[in-house]
């Protein structure tokens, strides 16, 4: 068939607002019959009427405290000068908390003002006020008072509550039901034996752990192939027995894109693609009644899809406001740019370094999945700016707490596979604290800590000059900084080739072969600046290497590219290498320090790490990543002449 090929470009406020408006107009976001469930149950549910008290709470009058139940009238004219003389039994009786009042008595004195004069005899030194110490019938809840209103998500206390209040049984909005379409010739399902082209259909497992999160029922259907006929037969079927139906890919226009005619087929097609990066090609439609939503395939987009199109059709359907993040005020470290007309929302890491909270920006793939996972926060670029300059203010929509952003030790700079053992083994030793590295190349690093961003940065930069590590480039680009160089580990860099060597690469020379192919660190890297230092002492022009302005950030994106057979070769880290099971050509050892402003040397943030870069099975598990000396590990290497001696 002819397929119809449309994509709009609506800011997605407007177009979830249009949504919204023709499914309410429909009756398609109604809640539903009310279900009647045990009170004790009902946490994280949401009321479909009011609920009123059946009793009060307490049901009769009550001592609040341990002590001598009175007539209050029996004490009056009570002093140190004056003291009172009560007969136990007859003008006191004696309670605990939470007893009934006695007949005739209408206040309590407390035990510890009590004097026993005999043993059937007290003494008072102050009156008692009518119904001091007392919980009154209703104190809490009065009997037919509306203990929580329709619409309220129940919590832990609404629970306790409306139990006090003599209710067993709450009626509450039904769970929507959110059928989950997962589509793709591609997919297998995890645990697949994988061969190329295969992709883990991981997707809606993610997708039905959102929805859940926000109080709907995930229905979960098998993969259905790229067939216009076969997803319509699902799409029908889903329609009948679920709330919303998403479907996962085949949103945007390709020729394997089956989503909008599907929806158009049995119903209609609203909304064809919004104004947000990632997340484009997003479907808002509804078939037989049903709200039906074309998810995006690439994880990135398929969540931010979720968060601003889904998440308000089940918070409709359960009768409660979409919860908002926290916000808080960030400098981005460096420049961001964004095409006019379109809202990027932007994922960062986050810590507070000094006074200021500093964002990084990571990733912004739609397809990095671990983008989302290692963001602490996310920033939303404006429609209508080309972005933010560096050292900008800006507001960030948090994915942690603000405590946990200040408990973060933030490291700028050169990449090391290390770092993500030493974040996991500060976690485990202090559990408040987080580690966020933001791999931006070494030189990148010490710029960072002039701007004021960093706790410390990853750095092994070699002076050709002086074949010294660091601290030529420090004493540059830091004049007059009061600095500590502690070390993490000595290293073996060298090249990463495909198993087994299949090209025969033998060292530097072979990179200029006109049959292998090279990918290179970013500029600024300390790996980059080693290779040019190689290059030059080896007489070799980085013209002739095939690649060599081809780019990656770390270390392991290098070894992923020789992996996948896009390249032959990159000069990286051992450790890289034997992650991937890839050979490795040993050239270099170098050393990798963490340079650390002083300002900050004893603060946690830093002696946290240096406690746990001195914990032996820390320093193990780094050996056993291979291509590891840690003969200094932790060891002060340098300081600056301001603060030597």
């Amino acid at each position: 068939m002819k397929r119809k090929v449309y994509l709009d470009d609506l800011p997605w406020e407007e177009a979830l607002e249009n949504y919204l408006t023709y499914l309410e107009r429909i009756g398609a976001l109604h809640p539903g019959r009310p279900e009647s469930i045990d009170v004790e149950e009902a946490l994280g549910r949401v009321t479909a009427a009011p609920v009123y008290a059946r009793i009060s709470s307490p049901h009769y009058h009550a001592s609040a405290v341990d002590g001598m139940a009175v007539q209050s009238a029996d004490t009056y004219g009570a002093s140190e000068t004056t003291p009172k003389h009560l007969k136990v039994g007859a003008e006191a009786v004696l309670v605990d908390t939470g007893d009934p009042l006695p007949a005739g008595c209408d206040a309590v004195i407390m035990i510890e003002d009590v004097h026993y004069v005999q043993p059937d005899v007290i003494e008072i030194i102050q009156a008692a006020h009518p119904w001091q110490h007392v919980r009154m019938v209703g104190e809490d809840v009065v009997a037919t008072e509306m203990i929580l209103p329709a619409n309220q998500l129940i919590r832990p206390v609404d629970i306790g509550a409306a139990l006090a209040g003599g209710i067993l049984k709450i009626y509450v909005h039904p769970k929507p039901k959110v059928a989950i379409l997962p589509t793709g010739t591609e997919l297998v399902q995890p645990g697949t034996e994988l061969k190329p082209g295969d992709i883990i259909e991981y997707n809606s497992r993610l997708l039905g752990a959102m929805v859940k999160q926000w109080g709907a029922v995930p229905m979960r259907r098998e993969i259905t192939v790229d067939n216009f006929k076969s997803l319509q037969e699902v799409v029908a079927s889903a329609v009948d027995g679920a709330d919303i139906v998403l479907i996962n890919a085949g949103s945007s226009a390709g020729s394997e894109d089956f989503t909008a005619d599907v929806i158009s087929s049995l119903g209609k097609v609203l909304v064809h693609g919004v104004a947000t990066r990632p997340g484009k090609p997003v479907i808002l439609g509804e078939a037989h009644g049903t709200p039906v939503v074309g998810v995006p395939g690439y994880p990135v987009s398929a969540y931010l899809g979720l968060d601003l199109f889904v998440k308000p059709l089940i918070c409709r359907k359960l009768g409660v406001v979409p919860a908002q993040r926290s916000t808080i005020e960030a400098i981005i470290s460096k420049k961001m740019v964004s095409p006019l007309g379109v809202e990027e929302f932007v994922r960062v890491k986050l810590g507070q370094v000094g006074e200021r909270v500093i964002a990084t920006p990571i990733s912004r793939g739609a397809g990095v999945l671990m983008s989302l996972v290692r963001a602490d926060g996310m920033i939303r670029l404006p429609r209508l700016s080309e972005g933010y300059k560096a050292g900008e203010k800006v507001p960030v929509e948090l994915f942690r707490t603000p405590e946990e952003i200040r408990e973060t030790s933030v490291i700028i700079g050169s990449h090391d596979i290390a770092l993500d053992v030493l974040a996991n083994y500060l976690r485990q030793k202090y559990p408040a604290a987080t580690l966020s590295s933001a791999h931006v190349g070494s030189l990148g690093g010490l710029t960072a800590l002039k701007r004021g961003e960093a706790h410390c940065a990853g750095t092994h930069l070699l002076d050709e000059e002086t074949g010294t590590y660091n601290v030529p480039y420090i004493e540059r680009l830091l004049p007059g900084r009061e600095v500590v160089l502690v070390n993490l580990a000595h290293r073996e860099q060298g090249l990463i080739v495909a198993a087994g060597n299949p090209k025969g690469i033998q060292g530097l020379a072979d990179l200029t072969r006109p049959d292998i192919t090279y990918v290179n660190r970013q500029r600024g890297a300390g790996t980059r600046v080693l290779l040019d230092y190689l290059l030059r002492k080896a007489g070799i022009e980085p013209d002739l290497i095939q690649g060599y302005e081809l780019e990656e950030y770390t270390h392991m994106s290098v070894a992923a590219a020789v992996k996948s057979g896009s390249v032959d070769a990159g000069l990286g880290i051992r450790a890289a290498a034997q992650a991937l099971e890839l050979d490795f050509i040993a050239i270099e050892e170098e050393r990798y320090d963490l340079c650390i402003p002083a300002e900050f040397w004893e603060t946690p943030h830093i002696q946290r790490m240096l406690a746990v870069m001195a914990e032996p099975s820390f320093q193990e598990e780094v050996r056993n990543l291979g291509g590891y000396d840690l003969r200094d590990c932790g060891r002060v290497m340098w300081r600056s002449k301001a603060i030597q001696g």
